[in-house]
């Protein structure tokens, strides 16, 4: 009897089984060894211009304008800007480069959490602008007077599924895959006595579907993320010179980021369901805070950069931010898009309010007055300090 002799696995053979494994490991593998839960720098790879939100920006090139976020959204800064009062102003010296941030700690009040370093904010600005360019983050607004910076909509492509077919067809095709959430940050920095406190609120959308047939999407906001928020205190904690184990402490304290409300492909989300809003009739003419002053102050410009509003200017001594305020029925009217430039039309024109917090002892007021300085409780006001209810309680 013949015996068959059993086929020798080739050189070839070796290397294409070695191939498919390796492929049907990776996400295995990742998923084992890595524990980075945000990646921007692959979004930003794709595409020369990051793909952005539809209606989320009025012209690309212009750093003056800001992502409308539906119903809360603020309009974006105009060309005229007022001078400052704020204590973070420019100096000859805003170009140097910094060595080391000093002593950098995390300070924390309540749920709030910020950094606070002993370099000045004119030795800080040059690291924080390349900060946010090194997570994959571009800078679209940055306003040294103010002491604020914004960064474009970005997706977090660490939330995408690690599965199987995305590690193979999914890396040639990676376009096809999307969270259906966008990201954006906003950085405040602000002059101390000791130094330069640093806060990063996150901003958020979402797109989900708007016909019962699921053949329309939108975006729509979504709220604040803490653990983003943690995320990129920790980092930029370790960027200005933090010990290791304390910038972990700053995620670990956070928990766990919110959960992805996309699939693996471009079919986005669940239906469209508008926010809940609280009637007008029920918001206060103003705020009482069990807060002294100084977390009172914290609370609200945290409150105020995470729903987007456009901070014109703020003065801390008179406990007074300064906003630009448009109608939420006209959201997205205030700055003339692409096309209303060109031709020469005007947007409209939004109204400015001034948002005060006044303190006595360990209690705050928190209320809103037009430009003139006289408090005000039309509809505008009281959609803003409803806005700030929720963060506030």
């Amino acid at each position: 009897m013949m015996s068959v002799p059993l086929s020798r696995p080739t050189a070839t053979r070796l290397a294409c089984t070695a191939f498919v494994l390796s492929l049907a490991g990776c996400s295995t593998i990742d998923g084992m060894f890595s524990t980075d839960k945000v990646d921007y720098k692959a979004a930003a790879r794709q595409t020369q211009g990051l793909e952005v939100p539809p209606d989320l920006t009025q012209l690309a090139k212009d750093n003056r304008a800001q992502v409308q976020g539906g119903a809360i959204s603020a309009s974006a800064l105009s060309a005229a800007k007022p001078a400052s009062t704020t204590s973070a102003q420019p100096s000859g010296n805003a170009s140097v480069a910094l060595n080391a941030a000093g002593e950098v700690r995390l300070e924390r009040s309540g749920t709030d959490r910020w950094l606070h370093t002993s370099a000045t904010p004119e030795q800080l600005w040059p690291q924080l602008r390349s900060f946010w360019q090194e997570r994959g983050l571009e800078v679209v607004k940055e306003q040294p007077e103010l002491g604020v910076m914004e960064t474009n909509w970005a997706e977090n492509r660490a939330k995408l599924p690690q599965d199987i077919i995305r590690s193979t067809i999914g890396k040639v095709f990676d376009g096809l895959y999307s969270t259906g959430e966008r990201d954006m940050y906003r950085m405040r920095v602000e002059r101390s006595a000791t130094g330069t406190d640093i806060f990063i609120s996150h901003r958020g959308m979402q797109e989900v579907y708007t016909t019962q047939g699921r053949d329309s999407t939108a975006w729509q906001p979504r709220p604040a993320d803490p653990y983003l928020e943690a995320e990129m205190l920790s980092r930029l904690m370790l960027k200005l010179g933090g010990k290791e184990n304390a910038a972990k402490a700053v995620v670990a304290e956070a928990g766990q980021p919110a959960p992805t409300t996309a699939v693996s492909t471009r079919k986005i989300g669940g239906e469209a369901a508008a926010p809940a809003r609280r009637p007008l009739s029920e918001v206060p003419d103003s705020l009482s805070v069990a807060d002294g002053f100084d977390r009172a102050w914290r609370r609200v410009g945290l409150s105020l950069d995470r729903h987007g509003f456009t901070i014109e200017d703020r003065d801390r001594a008179a406990g007074l931010f300064y906003l630009r305020y448009a109608d939420p029925e006209k959201a997205g009217q205030d700055e003339p898009n692409f096309f209303q430039r060109l031709f020469g039309a005007k947007g409209v024109e939004p109204v400015r309010y001034r948002v005060s917090v006044k303190s006595e002892a360990d209690k705050s007021t928190v209320r809103v007055l037009d430009d003139r300085g006289q408090p005000v409780s039309n509809d505008n006001a009281k959609r803003i300090l409803s806005l700030l209810m929720d963060d506030l309680k």
